[in-house]
């Protein structure tokens, strides 16, 4: 039975970074009764417990380093994804540049690939004071162009349905959510899509 007919208790939002997946992962669990969770966060505390703290993703990031970060990353997803409980989730940008990061959405998640152009994303990451660590040596539009030419291949394989909010308000995202996203709870509260397409 395809991933989409049978459902499955996490509804993962992939995507590049400043696509949205935060804001309207947020939403959406709200608007379904279940828990809202963002990979970042569950990163940072993990990296936490462990004595290592900084005020954010990004300052983790920027502090122990790629490779560190992505390991942490990948601890928390797989701690994440073993929950019984449904909830909505939202990735981190490079999250699925790891195999065994893929592995697990595709097992576990149904997943949803926001997307924007280059120029949009570059935009409102400009714009945010969040701390966003360059991940190359190019000028900002150069790297997203750069990281969307790598990743898009694999939000590609895992995503379900894609969404472009380059020129969508948050209201228009979840209306079109609505249209292709349901919470059937009557069959084990899985996520799928509509019409098992």
């Amino acid at each position: 039975m395809p991933l989409e007919e049978a459902g499955r208790r996490v509804l993962a939002f992939v995507g590049p970074r400043a696509a949205g997946k935060s804001t309207v992962a947020l939403r959406l669990a709200g608007r379904f009764g279940c828990e809202a969770v963002d990979l970042d966060a569950a990163t940072r505390s993990l990296a936490a417990e462990e004595g290592v703290v900084h005020d954010s993703a990004g300052a983790l990031l920027a502090a122990e380093g790629l490779e560190r970060f992505r390991e942490w990353e990948a601890r928390a997803l797989a701690a994440l994804t073993s929950r019984a409980a449904p909830f909505v989730l939202a990735t981190g940008g490079g999250a699925v540049e790891r195999e065994d990061n893929r592995d697990r959405l595709r097992a576990h998640a149904l997943c949803v690939w926001l997307d924007a152009t280059p120029e949009r994303l570059a935009a409102r990451i400009a714009a945010t004071d969040a701390l966003r660590p360059p991940l190359t040596e190019l000028p900002l539009l150069d790297e997203v162009r750069e990281l969307r030419r790598r990743r898009e291949p694999l939000y590609a394989e895992l995503a379900a349905l894609r969404i472009d909010t380059s020129s969508m308000t948050l209201d228009e995202v979840i209306a079109t959510l609505d249209e292709r996203v349901v919470f059937d709870r009557r069959r084990g509260s899985v996520f799928r899509t509509k019409g098992g397409a």
